[in-house]
């Protein structure tokens, strides 16, 4: 597959979710991502559990390292489930040969941020991970979890890994231009569900430790290498790749998309380096 013909196939199912209730939308993007999602790993066990109505999956990969990885969707904070990101996360899980756990937090309209955040909070204190990695939506729930779970959590080893995030303050002024499957005004319009992302600036402490996948059309990335360029300013280990003619949402289709198998697999290359790096901590 070449990067066109995925924007067309993505772009006419994301035309097909539109106006339909959230139940309706949210079980077609479930479809729609699937259509995209590789077998799973040969080997991989796979098991759901609800924990305190939470919706949590499993992906244990064959001769898994010991520590667990949390992993939280993308979906613009209105749609996504451990259904939809379920080829994301079992390629994760292989790549790291970790267990990785995938959640079903919460959604907009019916929930809040501050509801996504907290249930994301209470799973991740139940779970004891030794990474946090976000995609997109999940990646602004990781950014805002990880000083939190910094602070009452664990360890000061805590490794996050993120996948086109929203940062900064996002206006006219700080995004980059359109880009198929995600405009200017697509972002903008995520600002009522996550208030964070109109005015607020990120910092971490500076031993957090991060490793950063974009893809370079992307009206957040932009404003993303603004960030990196501050949090390194500040002393901060932050670890970046951009992969080059892919778009947001392209990593459901890795397995299929040359650059952004490559940019991938460098990223998790690069978070499986400092997990092994900072084993000993836990």
């Amino acid at each position: 597959m070449d990067i066109n013909a995925f924007i067309a196939r993505f772009d006419a199912g994301l035309k097909d979710i539109e106006n339909g209730s959230p139940a309706v939308a949210r079980q077609r993007y479930d479809q729609l991502c699937q259509t995209f999602a590789p077998p799973n790993p040969s080997g991989m066990t796979i098991t759901d559990e609800t924990w305190k109505s939470v919706a949590l999956r499993h992906f244990i990969p064959a001769s898994a390292q010991s520590g667990q990885v949390l992993y939280i969707h993308g979906g613009g904070f209105t749609l996504g489930s451990i259904d939809s990101h379920h080829g994301v996360a079992a390629s994760l899980a292989e790549q790291l040969k970790r267990h990785v756990i995938s959640i079903s937090y919460c959604l907009a309209p019916e929930a809040s941020y501050r509801n996504m955040l907290e249930e994301c909070l209470k799973v991740a204190k139940a779970t004891k991970p030794i990474a946090v990695v976000g995609d997109s939506a999940g990646g602004r729930i990781a950014i805002d979890l990880a000083p939190l779970l910094h602070r009452s959590l664990l360890h000061r080893s805590l490794l996050v890994g993120l996948i086109y995030p929203p940062v900064g303050k996002l206006n006219q002024q700080t995004l980059g231009a359109d880009a198929p499957l995600l405009s200017r005004h697509d972002v903008l319009s995520l600002i009522p569900y996550c208030p964070w992302i109109g005015n607020h600036v990120d910092t971490f402490p500076p031993e957090m430790q991060i490793e950063v996948l974009s893809v370079e059309h992307d009206p957040l990335t932009a404003p993303l290498e603004k960030a990196i360029a501050s949090w390194r300013d500040s002393g901060m280990q932050v670890g970046y790749r951009c992969a080059k003619n892919m778009v947001h949402a392209a990593l459901h289709a890795h397995a299929d998309l040359p650059e952004m198998q490559s940019a991938w697999q460098d990223f998790c290359q690069a978070l499986n380096k400092r997990l092994t790096q900072n084993s000993s901590y836990w």
